[in-house]
């Protein structure tokens, strides 16, 4: 495993100076801290410098995936299967598991993760209000985990009490409805939570209402920190995992059309997390428990395990850059590009 690198550290090296020059020194200084050599793939004067592997986990697949859509025939029939149900909902089965792998976060920097399905955040699962849901979960990893699932359902499928822990090599099978509409998520909640939390084991869940929403460009953000040296504070802040990576790799949409961003924090260590969008205003649906917004606005504030779906259009073409409101989050790497095109 890499050598850890502390944020103290990592924002010294960076002299925190102008952000232009700051976040450009970061990425060199995390390099040279982890004696890795400086790939220069591609990089931006306000972003890493270097790419990642996304062969495992690729951040602008997942952000417009659900229900395995990333994957095709018999690999994705292995995950996910829907069953047409004769009152006209569906069952729909997933198969998770839970299993340790170290994962690149920034160019040369690794984190020992605890993920769903080999991946942070866990894949994000999609039904309709009244479906079936059946998750079974298989425990691959070293630690015993469950699946918390935000949203109605009985006791026993809660996921939260020590008799609720699925044991190293162990698995248990989640069954309840889908309900309510709304952006909802799912966590590990064996103890120590945060440190289950933190270590990966999330993902977003999608509960659409029973008349569809209005059809829209639709994507899923998880903002998410990581402390690589394990001292309670987090090094690298990124929005679905990799730091900056839409600094360079950016979100093309398309003008005047509806943008629907599906907005969970599941960050830990720090009380707040934000979405800022430049030149822009978006409507807020905080949990999406509601078919219209109630806020019009350009900073959104989130607790740990809030979220809110944002409807926006760009109206003009060219580059928007969204962000966390905290500096420093934005710094160390929770930051990115929309590009509208005509």
């Amino acid at each position: 495993m890499k050598k850890p690198v502390s944020r103290r550290t990592l924002l010294q090296a960076a002299s925190l100076g102008p952000l232009a020059a700051g976040v450009s020194g970061l990425a060199h200084a995390e390099q040279k801290l982890k004696g890795t050599p400086d790939r220069m793939a591609h990089g931006h004067a306000m972003g890493v410098v270097g790419t990642v592997d996304t062969e495992l986990f690729h951040p602008g697949r997942f952000l417009e995936s659900w229900n395995f859509s990333d994957l095709d025939g018999a690999e994705r029939d292995a995950y996910y299967r829907e069953t047409p149900q004769a009152d006209g909902t569906t069952l729909r089965e997933y198969e998770l598991f839970a299993v340790d792998r170290e994962i690149e976060i920034a160019p040369g920097v690794y984190f020992p993760a605890w993920t769903y399905n080999g991946q942070v955040p866990g894949p994000t699962l999609r039904a309709t209000e009244g479906d079936r849901i059946r998750v079974r979960l298989v425990n691959q990893g070293a630690h015993p985990h469950t699946i918390h699932f935000h949203g109605w359902h009985s006791p026993e499928m809660d996921g939260s009490l020590p008799e609720h822990q699925v044991p190293p090599g162990g698995e248990f099978l989640y069954e309840f409805e889908a309900e309510p509409f709304g952006l909802h998520l799912y966590h590990c909640h064996a103890a120590p939570l945060k440190r289950h939390i933190h270590k990966g084991l999330y993902g977003a869940f999608i509960i659409d209402p029973k008349e569809p929403r209005p059809p829209a460009h639709e994507m899923v953000m998880v903002m998410n920190a990581f402390d690589t040296n394990f001292d309670g504070d987090n090094e690298v802040y990124a929005v679905n995992t990799v730091a900056h990576f839409h600094m360079n790799e950016t979100i093309r949409v398309k003008v005047g059309e509806l943008v629907r961003i599906y907005l969970v924090n599941l960050t830990e260590f720090d009380p707040i997390n934000s979405f800022h969008l430049h030149a822009m205003f978006f409507e807020v649906n905080r949990t999406g428990t509601r078919l219209k917004g109630d806020e019009v606005t350009d900073t959104l504030m989130m607790c740990q395990g809030e979220r809110a779906i944002l409807e926006t259009r760009f109206r003009y073409p060219g580059k928007f850059m969204f962000h966390a409101h905290q500096s420093e989050f934005a710094e160390l790497g929770w930051m990115g590009f929309f590009e509208a095109v005509a």
